[in-house]
């Protein structure tokens, strides 16, 4: 089974700390809980894969210009991308602390540079690729010989 999660639990910690809405104790108790679960996961026979696709400043600028631009990309405009801009600096802060805190050797963060999308798509297929590749997965055994059967 594979499962992926979008930010998820990250979430809980990442704007609310940005925005002061939590303080450093219970970023820290929550980044606990995170690698408490992961570490129970891991425990459990589930791989752990965490991708971080850094975009610099000067690439987000480009493509929220380039959403403002083209009308045919207006749909993918928020006030909260335009909002959130100012606090570039305080999410680098709560990133850089999210990914030295929760990156053990079981659940590893991988940060991607995401500049450019050809790149960002090689980088995590190689390691997803190679994560697959380590479980050697293959087909269980046929429960009956299916050159018996005639239909």
């Amino acid at each position: 089974m594979i499962n992926i999660f979008n930010r998820s639990h990250y979430e809980d910690v990442l704007s609310p700390r940005v925005h002061k809405l939590i303080t450093d104790k219970v970023m820290s108790r929550r980044l606990d809980d995170i690698n408490e679960f992961e570490s129970m996961l891991f425990d459990n026979d589930v791989l752990i894969l965490k991708f971080y696709l850094h975009i610099s400043h000067d690439e987000q600028t480009r493509r929220l210009q380039s959403r403002i631009d083209d009308k045919q990309k207006h749909w993918k405009l928020s006030e909260a991308d335009l909002h959130e801009r100012k606090f570039w600096p305080q999410y680098i802060e709560a990133y850089d602390r999210i990914l030295s805190t929760t990156s053990p050797r079981h659940a590893p963060w991988f940060v991607i540079p995401a500049d450019h999308k050809w790149y960002r798509n090689i980088a995590i297929s190689a390691i997803l690729v190679d994560a697959l590749q380590s479980l050697k997965l293959k087909f269980p055994a046929p429960t009956l010989d299916a050159s018996t059967i005639k239909l």
